[in-house]
């Protein structure tokens, strides 16, 4: 396989994975992850769609990437549009958890699939989505990928929070399960320094 085909396979797939995931996170019912509480509370004050307002988020996260140097990429404009069209075709066409173990293994499974899903096309090395943009400038500036992540997470929560998205206590699982996640996977799939 060649190095670019594999790159653009690593971003497909590693968005895709970023999108189921986040679904499962709405479906499970029991709150949502620090993004999610973000995409709530902004869908239902604009009245669209939790995936609309995905990538209208990452549209507008994308002005923070200024000052911390980071250019987007192919890999980038597939991250704004594909995440947010993989929830809103998994989303209306599922009932949300009536169970909490149900509920609970959603969770835990969403953790893991956003997290190796933004390893994987982070490592594709196509250019990063907008969120990771921060994550990646911030781990140049010398913190660790997991603990930037992290970071991200609570920021991204305090915001949806004060604009009324949905807080469950699962939400802290996020806050502090998704970094650890995608730097353990990161260095089976990092292409980053193969240039």
């Amino acid at each position: 396989m060649s190095t670019k085909l594999r790159q653009l396979l690593q971003v497909l797939s590693g968005t895709s994975l970023i999108g189921i995931g986040i679904s499962l996170n709405y479906l499970a019912n029991l709150g949502l992850g620090p993004w999610g509480v973000f995409h709530d509370g902004l869908s239902k004050t604009l009245n669209i769609t939790y995936g609309r307002t995905i990538i209208i988020t990452g549209i507008a996260v994308m002005l923070l990437w200024i000052p911390l140097k980071q250019r987007p990429g192919i890999g980038t404009i597939i991250d704004i549009f594909l995440v947010g069209t993989v929830a809103d075709l998994i989303i209306p066409n599922f009932p949300l958890s009536e169970n909490v173990f149900v509920g609970l293994l959603l969770i835990f499974c969403g953790i893991i699939l956003i997290g190796a899903g933004t390893a994987i096309y982070v490592g594709g090395n196509l250019g990063v989505g907008p969120r990771d943009g921060i994550m990646v400038g911030l781990e140049a500036k010398g913190l660790k990928i997991g603990t930037a992540r992290n970071i991200i997470e609570l920021l991204a929560f305090l915001t949806g929070w004060l604009l009324g998205g949905l807080v469950g206590y699962v939400t802290i699982l996020f806050v502090i399960g998704i970094g650890p996640v995608v730097q353990k996977v990161l260095p089976y799939v990092d292409m980053r320094n193969n240039d």
